[in-house]
């Protein structure tokens, strides 16, 4: 087991790619905290990690809030004594729009909920990191690695979330802790089936699988990029912004 006795925060891991993250840690061996906005997707897994065997312990809150992310810290580190793995996953689609068309409204949106809410919880998390040498996994995107049309909010933020991840990494070495990102490409997701269906654009879908070499993802490409990461196989890496895209980038 790769993460055998690690204790682990996914946070958004109630569903979609968190979701996946947190089944993979927990059948890796590690004991697995979830954390959300709503309580039966994290009451769901937990279930299902102590069904087959696991430990998991549920968090309600949101990640934005920076009191929510220092009680969702502190009950992991209460139940469990020290925490050694922070993955920060949770995140938002914001609105389709280019940079003339992106008001206030959505700027924060994507800040708040895909840059913001993983400094406020890799802030909470570092004390606690530190003393157990542990790592922090970003799920970033790869929108913030090239242009996206049309994704001016989104991609700003998960490429800030990219430069935060090699700043963090740099300033956190000589500490012993680890800190990586995973840049997923699109991955077949309830959140992105949704996303494409508000834009009413016929053949949407198509199109998009036809841009990925090896087709769209699924979560669980993206959670075992994160056990290596999260793993001591990865013990001399760190500031890394790992592609996981099906070959999107390979042609740019």
């Amino acid at each position: 087991m790769r993460l055998k006795d690690k204790l682990a925060l996914v946070t958004g891991g109630g569903t979609g790619i968190g979701l996946a993250i947190a089944r993979r840690f927990a059948a890796e061996g590690a004991s697995v905290a979830v954390c959300g906005r709503r309580e039966a997707p994290l009451a769901a897994v937990t279930a299902e990690i102590a069904r087959a065997g696991g430990r998991a312990l549920a968090v309600a809150g949101d990640v934005t809030r920076a009191a929510d992310a220092e009680r969702i810290v502190r009950a992991v580190v209460d139940a469990w004594g020290r925490l050694d793995v922070l993955v920060n996953n949770a995140g938002v689609m914001a609105s389709r729009t280019r940079a003339g068309e992106t008001d206030d409204a959505a700027w924060t949106r994507a800040l708040e909920g895909n840059l913001l809410s993983v400094a406020r919880c890799s802030k909470a998390a570092l004390p606690e990191l530190i003393p157990s040498r542990g790592t922090i996994v970003n799920i970033a995107s790869a929108a913030g690695l090239k242009g996206s049309p049309g994704l001016t909010a989104y991609a700003a933020a998960k490429a800030a979330v990219v430069n935060l991840t090699k700043t963090m990494a740099l300033d956190y070495a000589w500490e012993g802790v680890r800190v990586n990102a995973v840049c997923p490409a699109y991955v077949e997701t309830d959140l992105n089936r949704d996303y494409l269906a508000s834009l009413k654009l016929t053949g949407a879908w198509d199109a998009l699988v036809a841009k990925h070499p090896l087709g769209l993802g699924r979560p669980d490409d993206v959670a075992w990029a994160a056990v290596y990461l999260a793993s001591d196989e990865a013990r001399w890496v760190t500031g890394v912004a790992l592609p996981v895209d099906g070959g999107i980038l390979a042609g740019l």
